[in-house]
């Protein structure tokens, strides 16, 4: 028996009919009118307005101390005690050190003594003086004998005064024993435990330091020294030299600049190597917020009231030396401007040109946006709150057909 074996054409193959669809979806999506494009990114966009604000200017600077003391013994001898905590605040007159006074209490007694025998040479001479004159009135004595009575007694008033000085010293030695804070404020560890020899005026006790109020010290630049100098003179801003300036301080860990002060001083001459001129801020420290060296930010008053305009900081970008904002226009497309910015107010950044009022500046969303001209979908948000999520639309009522 002869086996036949036909062959279908390939049209007629079965696995054919099989990439039909697939071949009519492909050729569907060549079609002139292509896939459909993706909707434009929704980014948060602000209304640039001028507004009256004063400019302040930033520094760095440092929490310091207005007055720093070393506890040094003003007596030798054997430390006998330590009175304090280390580290703890202390009132002024709190007792700090006692050396052993003994020694010195030996001392004060025979200053004593040594006064009382003074004092009563000095009552004997006075009494020999007194009869010597009597008896040179009825010629019964010599003047050189009342010279001698006279020199004795002078004598006599001098040792009492030397006794007396020696008593005061030793009194002063006394006390002295007994080591007090000249100032309140924060003290440090004690550098000496009881049982050690001091020396005076040489062993470092510890060392104290006042704490309410403090300064703030910064530097600033030439530049802004001259800027300062300029305003002073067009009767802009008085100098800090003359009128206590006002300055905000903010902490390391605090946002913005919670504490106010006030300009106290400014230096007489700039530093040649730096450049820099050093200034310092006077801070009440009710708090205890502050500790002397502690890193602060500092603003200065750098202008008189005028007229800004104002972005959010999250609005403006940074390319190499050049700083820029996207600007959606009425076509809805996000254009690059360049822009000059200047320091911070309330919050936001200085722009000095390349913006006008009405502007619509994207304040969030910019990753979204890929090349210059893109379209975007703004949706307008306060400029201090960038990240405000837009109200969501009203749903629509429910029709007549719907409702039935």
């Amino acid at each position: 028996m002869t086996t036949t074996t036909r062959v279908l054409p390939p049209a007629a193959h079965p696995a054919a009919f099989a990439f039909v669809p697939l071949a009519a979806l492909l050729l569907a999506g060549c079609a002139p009118g292509g896939p459909p494009e993706m909707p434009p990114p929704e980014v948060n966009v602000a209304v640039v307005t001028a507004r009256p604000i004063t400019e302040w200017d930033a520094f760095d600077g440092r929490i310091a101390a207005i007055e720093s003391v070393e506890i040094r013994p003003r007596v030798s001898g054997y430390l006998a005690g330590v009175h304090f905590r280390d580290g703890s605040e202390l009132a002024k007159g709190a007792l700090l050190f006692t050396v052993d006074d003994r020694e010195y209490r030996a001392a004060q007694a025979s200053a004593e003594a040594n006064t009382a025998r003074a004092a009563t040479r000095v009552a004997v001479a006075r009494t020999e003086y007194a009869r010597s004159e009597k008896l040179k009135a009825a010629r019964a004595v010599s003047e050189e004998e009342l010279e001698t009575r006279r020199g004795e007694l002078q004598q006599a008033e001098a040792d009492l005064k030397a006794a007396q000085a020696q008593a005061q010293q030793s009194a002063l030695n006394m006390e002295f024993t007994r080591i007090r804070a000249p100032i309140a404020g924060y003290v440090s560890a004690a550098a000496v435990r009881p049982g050690n020899l001091v020396q005076a005026g040489s062993t470092l006790l510890t060392t104290l330091v006042s704490i309410d109020p403090v300064y703030v010290e910064f530097e600033g630049d030439e530049r802004m020294y001259l800027k300062y100098q300029q305003m002073s003179r067009n009767g802009e801003r008085p100098s800090s030299r003359d009128a206590r300036n006002p300055v905000r301080v903010g902490l390391a860990d605090e946002p913005g600049y919670p504490h106010e002060g006030e300009m106290v001083f400014v230096d007489n001459a700039l530093n040649p190597s730096t450049g820099t001129i050093r200034a310092r801020a006077l801070l009440p420290n009710k708090d205890r917020v502050f500790t002397p060296g502690l890193f602060a930010r500092v603003q200065l008053l750098g202008s008189a009231q005028r007229e800004a305009i104002l972005v959010n900081e999250r609005a403006v970008l940074t390319d190499q030396d050049r700083r820029y904002v996207y600007v959606v226009g009425d076509d809805n497309k996000a254009m690059r401007r360049d822009v000059q910015v200047g320091g911070e107010a309330e919050g936001m950044r200085i722009v000095r040109e390349g913006l006008k009022p009405g502007d619509r500046v994207v304040v969030n969303g910019v990753r979204k946006i890929f090349f210059p001209g893109m379209p975007v979908k703004p949706v307008v948000v306060p400029m201090d709150k960038p990240e405000l999520e837009p109200a969501p639309a009203p749903a629509p009522a429910p029709t007549a057909a719907a409702a039935g």
